[in-house]
């Protein structure tokens, strides 16, 4: 398997990850346009035909936002949540509502691959992540836009041996951002919002020492964090531990959009 993050921020976040070969391989979520997720996939040599099925994590527009001209584009099934369905189809964001379908159908998804959802606490009609397991037992774990570690994650993410998770915000730096009101900022802090980089860390450790070993850092703010920051807030963490980075355990962060690069697993 691999996965490509295509692009991941506060303004638009898509992957692919999928098997080689004729196995195909899934996109989690559609949040940039589709000419930029056009571009994106052939930075990675992947072709759109690749793409067997949409896994959608939540309804909100840097998620979703490229939903339906990719629907209009490509006959596949679209799998969401039913609260994340409800609010697609209200809004018009599938372009053919019989392509979707409900988190119950994922077993018959048509990829050589076992897809499993687990929710995600978010400010969001129904927010789930996704575990993906390859025939050979390997593990990705995919999660972003949550506020806490849940029983219902650490099940999702349990046995991964690579975990793509959030690090949205530098707490600092989201104290003393004069832009954000209030509000703004206890919604991001909040249970029901985003892991900051100290929550992805103390995460990651965790992770670290039951068997994961390969990390990508995710959903990361432009206003509020910096890949520098992450990263080194996680390998603080891990180092801490008695943990090596590229002995123990390999670390990457997502970039806003891709440059090409994809990671083997």
């Amino acid at each position: 398997m691999r996965i490509a993050p295509l692009c991941s921020s506060s303004s638009a976040n898509s992957s692919y990850i999928g098997m080689g070969g004729a196995g195909g391989g899934v996109l989690v979520d559609a949040g940039c346009g589709y000419k930029t997720l056009l571009d994106c996939l052939s930075l990675c040599r992947t072709d759109v035909s690749a793409i067997r099925a949409v896994l959608v994590t939540h309804e909100h527009t840097d998620h979703v936002k490229g939903l339906k001209q990719f629907t209009k584009h490509n006959d596949v099934p679209v799998y969401a949540s039913r609260g994340t369905a409800g609010f697609l189809l209200t809004n018009g964001y599938i372009y053919n509502e019989k392509n979707l379908r409900d988190l119950s159908e994922l077993p018959n998804a048509p990829v050589d691959f076992e897809i499993k959802a687990f929710k995600t606490p978010h400010d969001s009609a129904e927010s789930v992540g996704f575990s993906l397991v390859a025939p050979n037992g390997y593990k990705i774990a995919y999660f972003t836009d949550l506020g806490e570690i849940t029983d219902s994650v650490r099940e999702g993410a349990a046995g991964a041996d690579f975990v793509f998770i959030e690090a949205n915000y530098d707490a600092d730096m989201l104290r003393r951002n004069d832009a954000y009101p209030p509000y703004v900022v206890e919604r991001i802090s909040s249970r029901l919002g985003h892991l900051s980089n100290a929550d992805s860390a103390e995460y990651v450790s965790r992770l670290a020492q039951s068997g994961t070993t390969r990390f990508m850092l995710a959903h990361l703010s432009r206003e509020n964090n910096s890949p520098r920051l992450a990263y080194a807030s996680v390998v603080g963490k891990l180092s801490d531990c008695g943990m090596r980075l590229n002995r123990d355990y390999t670390l990457d962060v997502a970039g806003v959009r891709t440059a090409g690069e994809y990671a083997a697993v």
